[in-house]
């Protein structure tokens, strides 16, 4: 995973009028859970929307009042009509503890079904997963080049090492669908390589007569 730093400062006022105070000071409190105790800090609202606005998904060297641990943001509040960053819950993990998150997904290579003029859809912009710190990728990549037209890749079609996908196994990330003139580009491609093959068995059938009139 991509790794950046941030810096917090603890917080006295843990109530909503505290929440509130820090708000207007452009910071946004935050509370770290999953270790020995929870850890209620504030950090830059800037620094908040760089990481919260962002598709990539970060393993942060958070460090509080001189204490440094790992973590992840869990869960984000946001404003229901503005969307600014209300509170952020982030995670720690090690190494030795497997972790539950979404990892944003990527594609690569160029479908056949999408040369024929088929259509791509993308049903999971990110996939829940768990596993070791280690074993997390930046990234769940898929390459899509051999996607012809009605194909789909599934939850079940993947697998990275050290990661167990906890979205349905049935649900489809990417496919390729159906339109009425691509089907059309895709049945003349099937007619040909067919032709061909029906060819190459007919010139074969005369030599087998010969050898049974011989």
């Amino acid at each position: 995973m991509k790794t950046v730093s941030l810096s917090g400062s603890s917080r006295e006022n843990v109530g909503k009028k505290g929440a509130t105070q820090l708000r207007n000071q452009e910071r946004i409190p935050a509370v770290l859970y999953g270790g020995n105790e929870q850890v209620h800090f504030s950090i830059s609202e800037n620094e908040a929307k760089k990481l919260v606005f962002t598709p990539n998904v970060y393993l942060i060297d958070l460090e509080v009042n001189g204490k440094k641990v790992k973590a992840i943001i869990q869960e984000t509040q946001l404003h229901p009509v503005t969307d600014r960053i209300l509170h952020i819950d982030f995670f720690e993990v090690n190494e030795s503890n497997p972790f539950k998150v979404k990892l944003p997904v990527t594609l690569s290579g160029f479908s056949k079904g999408v040369r024929n003029g088929g259509r791509l859809r993308q049903n999971f912009r990110k996939l829940h997963v768990m596993g070791l710190v280690g074993d997390m990728p930046e990234d769940i990549n898929i390459d899509i080049t051999p996607l012809r037209i009605g194909h789909k890749k599934r939850v079940s079609d993947l697998s990275i090492s050290g990661l167990k996908f906890l979205d349905p196994l049935n649900a489809v990330v990417v496919g390729v669908q159906t339109a009425r003139a691509a089907v059309e580009d895709e049945e003349e491609e099937e007619e040909g390589e067919g032709a061909e093959g029906a060819e190459g068995a007919e010139g074969d059938a005369p030599s087998s007569e010969e050898g049974t009139k011989e």
